[in-house]
């Protein structure tokens, strides 16, 4: 019996509650699967940043590292200290996230099932700004040919993964960065050379962003830069009912966090009203990163449980089981209960 030793970091506003109901989940999955997993809380975040003096304190930090694999609740106005601190030490260079609709959930189409992949460690997200004085500032964005064909041959490999539509669009704004921008969209056609059964095709970013709208049922795979996908992925969210369903992974060769999209919302903390949708569907995504990476015995009833977790909250939802975000009258800890009874029977 293998046991997966998980970092959990509890963040800040409603993040405690989140990292609560993941750990009740992850606790019951032990207790009643062949899968265990040994939880070691994290603290991280503004939180930290008033006890250590340092969002990411080096205990966490530690701690993370000795792990398998990480479990991050919403982090608050520090998160950059945070994830982009662990997206470039572990070399996350994949953001995945996806949207879907889901049933008695209200969107813009019932028909969505698409997932954003994004790079993760380049791009004006590296917060290379310098002042020009007090009026000006100049910002400097990175594009590497190396990051570029990482994340695209990831976004190829998603579309056999997810089987379907198999398309791969390619979104970017080559007519305005024709330097960054065009060598992005050049190394993803190539990409796509080597995958001739992947339907293929380009976007400008603003376009992507009316379609979206217009016709999310289209899309499969959005392939994308770092800030265009962060902005693609939210919208996404919510043409699907909410961020309050929104998963999602970071991803690299030898290490993965998962996360709810969603921020901290503090405006909700304390009120037991959080949706832990986000971190259920994180934790089955976990449980097929971990799947993929060990490729020993467990490698099934892992994909299966993520599977049991999907199927747990697409039953709660058509009996209309849900929390107050969504149109429910559902508090956080009695969503979860209810979730981890039906996914127990």
């Amino acid at each position: 019996m293998t046991r997966y030793s998980v970092s959990l970091v509890n963040g800040d506003g409603i993040g405690p509650d989140l990292a609560t109901s993941g750990r009740i989940l992850l606790e019951s999955i032990s207790e009643y699967s062949g899968v265990k997993f040994d939880i070691v809380e994290v603290e991280a975040g503004d939180n930290a940043l008033v006890k250590y003096s340092k969002a990411l304190p080096d205990f966490s930090f530690d701690t993370i590292k000795k792990s398998d694999v990480c479990l991050k609740a919403p982090v608050g106005e520090h998160a950059a200290d945070v994830i982009l601190v662990l997206r470039r030490y572990f070399e996350l260079y994949a953001n995945i996230r996806p949207a879907k609709s889901y049933p008695n959930v209200k969107s813009l189409n019932p028909s969505v099932d698409l997932v954003v992949v994004r790079e993760n460690t380049e791009d004006i997200y590296l917060g290379w700004e310098f002042p020009i004085g007090d009026e000006a500032v100049i910002g400097l964005r990175l594009t590497t040919a190396e990051a570029s064909r990482k994340i695209a041959l990831y976004a190829f490999e998603e579309a056999l993964r997810r089987g379907g539509k198999k398309r791969v669009v390619c979104v970017h704004k080559s007519n305005v960065m024709r330097v960054g921008d065009t060598m992005f969209s050049r190394i993803s056609k190539d990409i796509a050379r080597q995958f001739p059964e992947v339907e293929f095709s380009e976007s400008y970013v603003d376009a992507c962003a009316m379609n979206l709208i217009r016709n999310p049922e289209k899309f499969d795979v959005i392939l994308t830069t770092n800030l265009f996908g962060d902005i693609l992925s939210d919208e996404a969210a919510q043409v699907v009912g909410g961020l309050g369903l929104a998963p999602a992974g970071n991803i690299g060769n030898k290490f993965a966090i998962f996360e709810p999209v969603h921020g901290a919302a503090f405006d909700i903390a304390n009120k037991n009203i959080a949706n832990p949708s986000s971190m259920f569907l994180s934790i089955k995504m976990m449980l097929e990163w971990l799947a993929d990476r060990n490729k020993n015995n467990d490698s099934t009833k892992l994909i299966e449980l993520g599977t049991k977790i999907e199927n747990t909250l697409l039953s709660l939802l058509k009996e209309n089981l849900k929390t107050i975000d969504v149109g429910g009258n559902l508090h956080t800890d009695e969503f979860t209960k209810k979730f981890i009874t039906k996914l127990i029977i």
